[in-house]
């Protein structure tokens, strides 16, 4: 699956919480977090703050 899929996905709803983390650690990995609408920015780092992902996009520990 594609960025692009997972974000329409993400979009849609269809997508559980590890699929949600994945996509957010391809996301903060390639800098497109950051580029995108701001609710992505923002997911992101709180994904980063809650200790599920590093500043590099590694996945930290797994969404329960």
């Amino acid at each position: 699956m594609t960025n692009i899929d997972a974000i329409i996905d993400y979009e849609e709803g269809n997508l559980n919480g590890a699929e949600t983390l994945e996509l957010f650690s391809a996301l903060v990995s390639n800098g497109m977090a950051w580029q995108l609408q701001g609710h992505y920015g923002r997911t992101a780092k709180a994904f980063i703050d809650a200790g599920y992902l590093n500043e590099e996009g590694e996945i930290l520990k797994e969404i329960e």
